[in-house]
Formats: C-alpha cells, sequence, structure tokens
C-alpha cells in the first residue's frame, strides 16, 4: 500500500514551492469532494509509494474557515501516515502556533524549517536541534525556494511514516488548564483513539461545536461545561483565550533557547515595505504596477477604454497574440483547414452540417481560445506578482478600504482583472481564503465592464449619445457602485454576515520567483480556463446556432434564411414582454440581449443582423446607428446598456463561476442576483429616469421603480442579520489567534 503523507502549513509559508519541489509534475489537482477548496496530490520524487496531499494553507485547527474544517477532516479521518509541518522560518512564533495543534493530533511529525537561506541572511541562529528536543519531534533545516535540505527531509519524513511512532504530546499547559484538561479527558477515555486523546481534550476545552457535536451528549456536555465554566472563572478569561495564550507563552519559552534574532537592523524587505505599504505612496504604486501588468497583458491603458485610441503604449503583448488568433488562427487557418476537410467529405456550404462545424463548432470556440494569449500572459504577470510576495501586499493595501462595504482586500485583484476579461477575473477569487468572502465576490466581480462589454457601450454611445465618453464613464461608475452597493446588502444577509473577519496574512519575504513555479501556476490557470470554460461556451454556440438558423416556415420545420421566422425570433418575442418596463421590449432587443450571453461581443453583430445589414459590422456598429437611433430612445438606450453591463455575464463567466462555486444551488444563486439586480436597476433608470426627461408617463412602472428604490435604500441602511454568539465567538478566538 501507498504511504499517505499531508504537507500542512501556515498561508505564504513557501508550501506551494515546496509541493511543486516535492512532486514535480507528478501532480493532481481538482476539488475536496462537495468544495470550493483545491485539492492538490502527488507522488513524491524518488518514491513511487509516497502519496503527499497538500492541504489548504491554514492558520489553525479550528473550524473558522472552510480551508481550516477540510484539512482537520483530512488529518482526523484520512488519518496519513506523516505530517510534513512546513514553516517559515522567518516568522517562527506565528507559523508554531498550528505546529503545537499539529503535534497533537496523534500522527507523526516532521517540521520543516522553510527560507533558511533568508535566516542566515539577516544574520539570525536557530538550531534545529534545540526545537526538535522542546517539540519532541525531527526538525530539518531547508529552502524550497534554494532546494537545500530536501532530500534529507524527504527520507526523514519517510522513515517516520514508515515507522508509524507517534511521539506523543511533548507540551504541557499551566497547572490549573492541564488540570481541567485531565478530566475532560477522564470523561472520554475510551470514546477516542489514545493517540488522538490530547487533542479531543483541548477541542472540547475550547468548546469546538465540531468535537462537541461529535461526542458530547447532553449529560456529558453538562459536565464539560462545569469543568470548563470553573476554570475560565478561575483564570477570569474565557476558554479560547485560555488555550492561545497558553500556546504562545509555550513558543516564547521555548525559542529563547533555540533563536537568536539579530538586532542590527531591518531586513531589506522591510526596507521595501516601509516605499510600498506606505500610508501615502501605497496605492501610486499599485497603480502604476498593476497598470504596467494590464497595459502588456490587455494592450490598452485606461484612457483607451473611453477615446478607442487603442493601444497608445505599444506594449500589449496579450493583445498581439488576441488579434493574431483571432485574425489569423480562427480567422483564415482553422476554417480553411475545415473548409478543405468538409470539401473532401462532399459537405457543401449552406448544408446543415456546414453550418453546425463552421458557424457553430469553429466559430463558438474560436470565441473562447482566441482570448487565450491574453489571458496566459495575464496569469504569467499575476504569477510573477504572487511568487516575489508583492500580491500579498496589495491585499493588504486594499483591506482598509474594501472591508468598508463588508469585502476582503483581496476582493480587489479579481475585480481588477475582470476589467480585462470577466473569465480571469473569476478565476483569480480563488487567491480568497474566506469562503463567504470568496462567494461575494465571485457574484460581483462580473458587474465590472470588462473589454467584451465595450461594443455595446460605443454602440449606443455613437447612436444616441454623440460619442459622448461619459456614457463609458458612467458605465464604469455604475460597475463600481454595483459592487459597493451590492457589497454593503448582502454583507446584512445571514450567508455573508457577520464582523469583518481579521486580516490575518503573513507578507512573505521578498524573492526572485522561479521559473517552474511561474509557469507551472500559468499553465494550471490557462488549462482551466480552456478546459471549463471552453465546454460550457461551445455548447452554448451550437445551442444559439441552432436557434438562429431553424425555425418553422410553410413547409415546415428546417433552415430559416430569414432569422425573423427563426426558433429565437419566436422564443425572443415571447419573452419580450418582460422587458417593456425597461424600455426595450422588442424581441429584436431580447435576442440581442441573449445572444450577449454567449459573448457580450454578440450583441453588436445580433442587432446587425436582425436589422438586416449585410455588410461587415464594425466593433461599435456605426453602419447600424440610425436603426439603432430609430429603434430606441435615449433613456431606453441607457437602460439598455445598463442590463447588459450588469446582468449575468458570457457563458465563458458562468463557467468559470460553477468552476470556482464548485456547487450548482450557488451558481444558480449568482446568475440570479445578478440578472435580478440587473432588471432593479434599469427599471429605476428607465421609468425614474423617463419620467424626469418627460419620456416616460406616470403608471404603474414608475409606482414599481419607486417601490425598488425604496427596498434598495432599506436593504443597504438596514441593520441586517447579527450572527449569534457562537459565531461571534469564533471571530474573537481567530483575532486572538
Amino acid at each position: 500500500m501507498s504511504i499517505k503523507m499531508a504537507l500542512v502549513g501556515n498561508p505564504n509559508c513557501g508550501k506551494t514551492t515546496m509541493f511543486n519541489a516535492m512532486t514535480g509534475a507528478n501532480q493532481y489537482v481538482g476539488n475536496w469532494p462537495g468544495v470550493t477548496v483545491e485539492k492538490k496530490e502527488g507522488k513524491l520524487r524518488g518514491y513511487s509509494d509516497v502519496v503527499v496531499t497538500d492541504l489548504p494553507g491554514i492558520y489553525s485547527l479550528s473550524p473558522y474557515t472552510l480551508e481550516e474544517v477540510v484539512s482537520r477532516d483530512y488529518l482526523i479521518n484520512e488519518r496519513p501516515d506523516a505530517i510534513l509541518n512546513l514553516v517559515d522560518a522567518t516568522n517562527l512564533e506565528r507559523n508554531l502556533y498550528l505546529t503545537t495543534q499539529v503535534l497533537e493530533m496523534g500522527i507523526p511529525v516532521v517540521v520543516a524549517l522553510n527560507m533558511m537561506d533568508l535566516v542566515r541572511k539577516n544574520g539570525d541562529q536557530i538550531s534545529a536541534v534545540k526545537l526538535s528536543e522542546q517539540l519532541g519531534c525531527p526538525v530539518v533545516e531547508v529552502s524550497a525556494l534554494k532546494g537545500t535540505g530536501l532530500k534529507e527531509l524527504y527520507a526523514k519524513a519517510v522513515e517516520m511514516a514508515k515507522a508509524g511512532t507517534w511521539q506523543g504530546c511533548r507540551h504541557r499547559f499551566s497547572g490549573r488548564v492541564e488540570e481541567a484538561l485531565e478530566q475532560i479527558g477522564g470523561l472520554i477515555a475510551g470514546t477516542v483513539p489514545q493517540e488522538q486523546l490530547c487533542w479531543y481534550e483541548v477541542k472540547l476545552f475550547e468548546r469546538d461545536n465540531k468535537v462537541m457535536e461529535q461526542l458530547a451528549g447532553q449529560e456529558l456536555a453538562g459536565l464539560l461545561e462545569e469543568i470548563v465554566t470553573a476554570c475560565e472563572r478561575e483564570l477570569d478569561d474565557d476558554s479560547e483565550s485560555i488555550i492561545t495564550n497558553e500556546r504562545y507563552e509555550y513558543i516564547t519559552s521555548m525559542l529563547k533557547g533555540a533563536y537568536q534574532k539579530n538586532r542590527s537592523g531591518m531586513t531589506v524587505s522591510d526596507r521595501i515595505d516601509r516605499i510600498v505599504t506606505n500610508r501615502i505612496l501605497a496605492l501610486p504604486i499599485f497603480v502604476v504596477v498593476m497598470g504596467l501588468v494590464y497595459a502588456i497583458a490587455m494592450g490598452t491603458s485606461p484612457a483607451a477604454l473611453f477615446d478607442g485610441s487603442g493601444d497608445p503604449w505599444g506594449i500589449g503583448i496579450g493583445t498581439f497574440g488576441t488579434d493574431w488568433a483571432n485574425d489569423v488562427l480562427f480567422g483564415e487557418i482553422v476554417p480553411g483547414w475545415f473548409d478543405a476537410v468538409l470539401g473532401a467529405l462532399n459537405v457543401v456550404e449552406g448544408s446543415v452540417l456546414y453550418g453546425l462545424i463552421q458557424d457553430g463548432i469553429v466559430a463558438g470556440v474560436g470565441a473562447v481560445l482566441g482570448f487565450v494569449p491574453q489571458m496566459l500572459v495575464l496569469f504569467l504577470l499575476l504569477s510573477v506578482l504572487e511568487d516575489c510576495g508583492y500580491m500579498a501586499r496589495i491585499a493588504f493595501i486594499m483591506d482598509r478600504i474594501f472591508r468598508r462595504f463588508g469585502l476582503s482586500g483581496k476582493s480587489f485583484i479579481p475585480m481588477l482583472v475582470a476589467t480585462g476579461c470577466g473569465v480571469p477575473g473569476i478565476m483569480a477569487s480563488r487567491t480568497i481564503e474566506q469562503d463567504r468572502d470568496r462567494k461575494m465576490t465571485i457574484m460581483t466581480t462580473g458587474f465590472i465592464p470588462c473589454g467584451a462589454k465595450m461594443p455595446i457601450i460605443g454602440l449606443f454611445a455613437g447612436a444616441l449619445f454623440g460619442g459622448s465618453a461619459w456614457v463609458a464613464t458612467s458605465a464604469y461608475f455604475i460597475g463600481v457602485a454595483a459592487v459597493i452597493l451590492s457589497g454593503v446588502m448582502l454583507k446584512k444577509t445571514r450567508p455573508f454576515a457577520g464582523e469583518p473577519a481579521p486580516f490575518v496574512m503573513e507578507l512573505p519575504a521578498y524573492h526572485a520567483p522561479t521559473a517552474g513555479n511561474v509557469l507551472r501556476a500559468t499553465w494550471e490557470r490557462g488549462w482551466s480556463f480552456i478546459k471549463r470554460a471552453g465546454t460550457v461556451i461551445l455548447l452554448s454556440a451550437i445551442l444559439m446556432w441552432f436557434l438562429q438558423g431553424f425555425g418553422f416556415t410553410e413547409a415546415g420545420f428546417g433552415m430559416v434564411e430569414d432569422s425573423d421566422h427563426s426558433l429565437l425570433a419566436a422564443i425572443g418575442s415571447a419573452i419580450a414582454v418582460i422587458f417593456v418596463p425597461l424600455g426595450f421590449g422588442d424581441w429584436r432587443s431580447t435576442v440581442a440581449t441573449f445572444t450577449g450571453l454567449v459573448a457580450k461581443e454578440n450583441v453588436v453583430a445580433t442587432f446587425g443582423v436582425l436589422f438586416q445589414y449585410t455588410g461587415e459590422i464594425s466593433e461599435a456598429g456605426e453602419e447600424i446607428w440610425p436603426q439603432i437611433h430609430a429603434a430606441f430612445t435615449p433613456i431606453a438606450a441607457y437602460s439598455f446598456m445598463i442590463f447588459n453591463l450588469l446582468c449575468a455575464p458570457c457563458f465563458a463567466a458562468m463557467g468559470a463561476i460553477k468552476r470556482e462555486m464548485n456547487n450548482t444551488k450557488w451558481t444558480l444563486a449568482a446568475i440570479g442576483y445578478m440578472c435580478g439586480f440587473a432588471y432593479v436597476i434599469s427599471l429605476i433608470v428607465y421609468q425614474l429616469g423617463g419620467l424626469m426627461l418627460g419620456e416616460v408617463a406616470f403608471g404603474a412602472g414608475t409606482v414599481a421603480a419607486g417601490i425598488a428604490l425604496v427596498a434598495l435604500v432599506y436593504l443597504a441602511a438596514r441593520r441586517g442579520y447579527r450572527p449569534g454568539a457562537d459565531e461571534r465567538l469564533n471571530v474573537r478566538s481567530v483575532a486572538n489567534a
């Protein structure tokens, strides 16, 4: 049988680098059953019978976050043969807090002191021998980045796993606490494995909800409460704070003889952080850094989004690749190759099979894969920033601002990325550890206008607003406002409620990114996009091709030349009544909205087809401006634009939402929320805006819009759901830790 080894450590302790070093290319990436947390496994290099499981980065084994629950459930239920606890040697005190908990699990442990090269560079000294004596387990000095000490670490970990000998609990708490723990141990002796008794004693003392549900019946719960309450009263503190303080006192005493810090001055990372995290300079530096990332990947500057000047910086590497993919690869090479193959098979142009392959499959896949070069460049640059340590600083900088609106500081990165494309923006949310913050970010990131929505803005700005720049500017402000308003409202509902979780993040020392880590992270993200989003948009493109190309005629059901007689037109006409209160209740607008779900760029092209323009439509649709001007009033056009900017994103982005949520109900809830929010905002814009401009008469629609506006204000201003005592205790305990 294979040996199971768990890799455990704090976030930003170098765990990803270590896992890559341990497994190389022999990795299997998926999700833990039923949750969105990523699961990584791989074969240990040089040991074909050893499987390493990379557990999520955590700070403790308390059930406060989804990552902590996943990690502790694996350690308790799966019982790996050994735990390799990776510790950031530059931040020993904080990292050893988790170590003291891991040692209580009843599993052989090997501690790896990572980043020892930086410790020595800083002039600090750590005695692995003395730490090993204090902890009661092997301690090995390594540098995952430099590759030093790894062979010794692997050998020691495999040796411990094969021996299967648990070291026992070396740490003892103070007299009164140890007395209470022994009393608890006497109550549960025989009901849990002997090697796990120490861990269960501590968790019951802390009133851990999951352990209490597992072990404590009504009678036992009463006895436990008496023991814990008596200790709390005597020590004048709550039980979790008592354990937290005891652990840190133990760590402090242990480090006195094993760790000698050089007090001569600041490290290089400290000097850099004095500038890049400065209260005044942090944001301007961040804007410059991300502006360069955006320019290189997306091929434009923020100003070009409004004036259409293309790539004034001339460094759009990602866009160069995208243009080549769209214009050459999927515009000429692939269609030409399929033309040749279909011709050889006697499949003539205009036939059902020809239309399915060229207009459905090739065009649908090309619409997705054409963006791959752009996204790979973006993923590459973000991986560089993440690997060198700057991404952690960005979240720290933005947290102060975003917390005011109920969002995590880490939510800013997905929203920034989403200005280029919503798919990588949504995928970037996986960097957020807190599950509720991650879900909220996914639900709101789609509100940010992406590059694919620019043609919609350009179409209506040119046709009805004289090309005014304020139309695009207002679209971005509305997107940002939608994120903020949604954050405020959602935070007051039960699934997202609670005091903002304390922002706990290690700021790792700066170091040069490694090519292996960067390229591996880029490939994983890129392949995930191609595999997941590409599948969804392919199926949807085929469906839309079928609906737009087939319908009922006098001769019966079959292909139609005029889209007015297609199934899509029939469905659009039936659904159009829903959009009457929004000012665009004709079937053409409805169909354009639905084709925009495949790809937002399709909205302009769909109007071109439906207005029977036979030539090639430019990106902003100048050729059909007269028809648009005749079909829409200014306020109706603005309402249409707002709805399409805020409603559910394209199918590729929906596929990304499904991938990140990993839950059908949450995916439908996210899409439903975006559509509902877009409908309400468009209703308010058209009905109340039209009433003020004299374009809309007072009626049921304006009354509904007024009620909707009052409801939004109420939902934003209300007190909201207040978490129970247990939830508040959890937040306080995280803060104490």
